[in-house]
């Protein structure tokens, strides 16, 4: 009976420590490429999501369509919605990119209108009687008291794209996802665990790290908790 080889490597186990310890590079790269691709594209998505927000809750007759084009985006599958952007990006990072910052429209713009639409009449009226023009009540008065709900969007959206950023690896640039997808093809049992984990921690380090930024800028509602 031929005896079994002592490296978990060659067992092909789940948990390995050798894998950790000889794959340490490649894993820091799939990390350190997965929280750019999640960064940059929820960054581009909230820089786009509040001006339409803006818009929406200014103009009423622009709300259903914005929501309808942003919900719209949501519901094509990633396939499809990288193979639409192609023509425009080629195989590159900013084709996911710009995928994954269209899917978090969806949930940042909703957010942040309904964090807008929140904001009491009574405040608005005060503060245009205090002499505030709509840029001054905007930036000082109906943003900071919207930040709340904008916020759990913010955090939503995120998670979201670590998730999605996965699907990046049909293309070449997906992160951890490159990973995920070789290791499954191959039937690599420590890779497909252990990107699979490192995935799910940034997704909650993240949420965590925005939820810690949320009670630091918005104050007021702790002491309405209280």
């Amino acid at each position: 009976m031929t005896p079994l080889p002592d490296d978990c490597l060659a067992r092909n186990e789940w948990i390995c420590g050798v894998y950790l310890s000889t794959r340490r590079r490649i894993l820091l790269d799939a990390v350190v490429q997965h929280l750019q691709l999640t960064s940059v594209s929820v960054l581009i998505g909230l820089v786009i999501a509040v001006p339409l927000a803006v818009l929406a809750r200014r103009w009423g007759w622009a709300a259903g369509p914005v929501l309808a084009v942003t919900t719209i985006l949501y519901t094509i599958p990633s396939l499809a919605m990288y193979s639409l952007l192609l023509p425009l990006y080629g195989l590159s990072a900013a084709l996911v990119v710009a995928g994954l910052a269209l899917y978090s429209l969806t949930v940042l713009v909703r957010n942040i209108l309904a964090g807008l639409r929140a904001v009491p009449e009574e405040t608005r009226q005060a503060a245009r009687g205090l002499g505030y023009g709509p840029v001054r009540l905007l930036l000082a008065v109906e943003l900071p008291l919207a930040l709340p709900a904008a916020m759990a969007g913010l955090r939503i959206a995120t998670v979201s794209a670590v998730s999605l950023a996965t699907v990046g690896a049909i293309v070449g640039y997906g992160g951890l996802g490159n990973l995920i997808y070789a290791g499954m093809n191959s039937y690599f049992k420590a890779q497909v665990l252990t990107a699979s984990v490192l995935c799910v921690l940034i997704a909650v380090a993240a949420d965590l790290l925005l939820l810690a930024v949320q009670r630091l800028i918005t104050p007021w509602t702790r002491r309405a908790r209280a």
